[in-house]
């Protein structure tokens, strides 16, 4: 379950000082269609649907566009897209057809999102409010919510007889050899960024071994 909340005003061009008045959606669109993306259905506008404490993982896209060069103010970003189903919990509304809107963080270079909130591309539907509330139908094989402490919890347990009879030993290699380690083991655990998995190998020293410091908080 996803709730609306207000966004940097930047795709739709309603933030006082964007330097994009149309909005970059509009910008980018006929872009777009140049390479076979059609955003007319869509209004010219994102829906920030936040779902923290959950993380998305995202893979696979239905359409991915490399270093669009759509703006002369920074670098070309890549993007990519995936099909949805969005269901407004206003039984006055009923569900569309969406497009999940990623700009690829790594050749982003401002309004970065954190990574429980996605920004979504839909048809108008009306007025909405911050705390509008959306189910998001997704191909989970592709587009996964993960809940990073509980998966951290569990792989916590998962490690603790393998860090009992190693012990230090099994830290090793640090968190690039845990990696694939895991990906034959428990290949769910790859989902944790290299800095969840950094303060879980930090916990598990700390509770499984004879000595060492205290983890990070």
């Amino acid at each position: 379950m996803g709730q609306l909340v207000a966004g940097h005003g930047v795709a739709s061009g309603r933030a006082a000082d964007s330097p994009y008045p149309a909005g970059t959606i509009s910008l980018q669109t006929p872009l777009f269609a140049a390479v076979g993306i059609d955003l007319s259905p869509y209004q010219p506008a994102t829906l920030n649907l936040d779902f923290s404490p959950g993380e998305w993982r995202l893979r696979d896209p239905d359409q991915r566009v490399e270093q669009l060069h759509w703006s002369d103010r920074h670098p070309p970003e890549t993007f990519s897209f995936w099909r949805c189903w969005l269901e407004p919990l206003d039984a006055r509304l009923a569900a569309v057809g969406a497009l999940i809107y990623y700009p690829h963080p790594e050749t982003k270079q401002a309004h970065h999102q954190p990574a429980g909130l996605l920004e979504l591309l839909a048809p108008p539907l009306g007025a909405l409010s911050p705390g509008d509330r959306f189910r998001l139908w997704v191909d989970g094989r592709r587009c996964r919510l993960i809940q990073p402490a509980r998966l951290r919890a569990r792989l916590l347990e998962f490690l603790k007889f393998r860090v009992l009879a190693a012990q230090d030993a099994f830290f090793a290699e640090g968190v690039q050899g845990l990696r694939p380690w895991l990906q034959l083991h428990w290949p769910e655990a790859c989902d944790l960024s290299d800095h969840d998995l950094e303060l879980t190998l930090e916990q598990a020293r700390f509770l499984y071994t004879e000595s060492s410091p205290p983890p990070r908080p």
